[in-house]
């Protein structure tokens, strides 16, 4: 069987309280001030419901994150979001894509990809035969 490639997302977040990672596999999450936001930033410059992540399927069973200003309603942030020095409303996040919320609040988004090799059920037959040759010593096995 061929590898599968498996994405972790991860965003790693900066702000007055420090630095923090938080691995992303929910449909959504609500970024801001607010106490019920799902990300929680610390700062007097982010709005209470700053942005949205919105996990987004793709056709091969993977899946991204689009990050969207303000809330899930629709209402813009105050400051707006800078993407990779962009000022942008939304934007499909990329690996290493940049995120600045306000001054000394700011996320880096990582996609970490790693294979994994399915393995089936292990066959019956697929067994190790020991020669008797082979009990003790290595340097004495008989071949």
């Amino acid at each position: 069987m061929p590898p599968q490639q498996h994405h972790n997302h991860l965003l790693i977040l900066e702000d007055d309280k420090g630095r923090k990672e938080i691995t992303l596999d929910s449909p959504v999450y609500s970024i801001g001030r607010d106490q019920n936001c799902t990300i929680k930033l610390s700062s007097q410059f982010v709005s209470r419901q700053h942005a949205t992540l919105v996990r987004r399927d793709r056709a091969d069973g993977s899946y991204y994150y689009r990050i969207v200003d303000g809330d899930i309603k629709g209402k813009p942030s105050a400051n707006g979001l800078l993407i990779n020095g962009r000022k942008l409303p939304a934007h499909d996040l990329q690996d290493e894509d940049e995120i600045v919320f306000g001054p000394q609040v700011r996320a880096i988004y990582y996609v970490l990809k790693r294979e994994v090799i399915p393995t089936g059920p292990p066959d019956e037959f697929d067994i190790t035969l020991i020669s008797p040759g082979m009990i003790g010593d290595p340097e004495e096995w008989n071949y």
